[in-house]
């Protein structure tokens, strides 16, 4: 259970490419304020400012502490759905509105189960579609894996902020983004599946936009469809069905083939289903390549984001797909 405590300072230092980045503590983290200025590495303000964001479900994906296309994305959107100038950037008017809307802290302290640390995990995952398929389940790789998704954070900063504590023992305290998003919206009207902004958003019936999350949208190979379909079911722990005809990039194989279900499946740990045969919104196996990269033509989100999206929707939601450049003000990727 989380518990809602601020957590003991302990002083630490995060590095990216041997570069030493900004010394944090979840203290810094909880009680930091808006400073004008693009910062390099791990930043305070801007974790502070990603956890809000993806309690607001204006997702910037995986939570990081760094300035990100994601991040740009989530802050646009954000000012947009409060009537602010969306240029991407962590502006004090925009601080202000986030810090408002938040209650408690955003680092809480966390105390690792039995569960968490006894699976059953999947150590061994090959990268060929065609191996997994021999695998009887595509579980998390560890603990950390599997408690960093949980937490919507990075493996690596989910380490950093924790120095020195195992993440093999039961009763362990860590450090954890306090990511949750409070009740669902009940009002939603449609999904809309930007290609252009490499985003989705859910609309409630006035056009509002009641949450918006990166995405991974197709590729010139294997494009997203056009035009609006609307939503078939919902499956969660989705097996993974290879039709050859696919002819993905890399796939050898002449002939289907199933991969079980599990987080790490190529499909993540939901799949929902469009009225476009063989399309979908689905989660991912690795959430920080959403947004940088593309997909086999779905619609591919966090494993964390596509469930709160899943959990949204019904049958018949109507899912429109938007073919031209994102509204003015949204940041594309470069």
């Amino acid at each position: 259970m989380i518990r809602l405590l601020l957590v003991a300072a302990a002083a630490l230092v995060l590095t990216c490419g041997g570069t030493e980045a900004a010394k944090l503590d979840p203290s810094a983290v909880n009680q930091a304020q808006f400073a004008a200025g693009e910062p390099t590495g791990i930043d305070p303000t801007v974790l502070k400012a990603q956890i809000l964001l993806d309690r607001a479900r204006f997702s910037p994906g995986l939570i990081d502490g760094r300035l990100s296309e994601n991040f740009a994305k989530a802050i646009s959107a954000f000012q947009t759905a409060n009537g602010f100038r969306a240029d991407g950037k962590l502006t004090q008017e925009t601080w202000d509105k986030l810090v408002a809307n938040s209650a408690g802290p955003v680092l809480v302290t966390y105390e690792v189960t039995s569960k968490d640390i006894h699976g059953p995990f999947t150590k061994r995952i090959p990268a060929r579609m065609e191996k997994m398929a021999h695998l009887r389940r595509l579980g998390y790789r560890n603990a950390v894996e599997k408690l960093a998704e949980r937490f919507h954070i990075s493996e690596q900063l989910l380490r950093g902020l924790n120095p020195g504590v195992g993440f093999k023992r039961a009763g362990a305290t860590l450090a954890v983004p306090d990511v949750g998003r409070g009740d669902r919206p009940d009002a939603v009207a449609a999904i809309e599946v930007d290609k252009g902004a490499r985003l989705v958003r859910v609309l409630d019936p006035s056009g509002k936009r009641l949450a918006v999350y990166p995405a991974s949208i197709g590729s010139d190979e294997k494009p997203a469809p056009s035009g609006a379909a609307e939503v078939k079911r919902v499956v969660h722990h989705p097996t993974y069905h290879y039709d050859p005809d696919f002819a993905f990039k890399g796939v050898r194989s002449k002939r289907p083939f199933t991969i079980a279900a599990g987080p790490n499946n190529p499909v993540g740990s939901v799949w929902i289903d469009l009225s476009i045969e063989s399309y979908g919104i689905h989660g991912t196996p690795e959430p920080g390549k959403i947004g940088t990269t593309f997909s086999h033509g779905c619609i591919r989100l966090t494993n964390w984001d596509a469930e709160d999206l899943a959990a949204m929707v019904q049958t018949g939601t109507k899912v429109n797909f938007k073919d031209e450049m994102a509204d003015a003000g949204d940041t594309r990727p470069q």
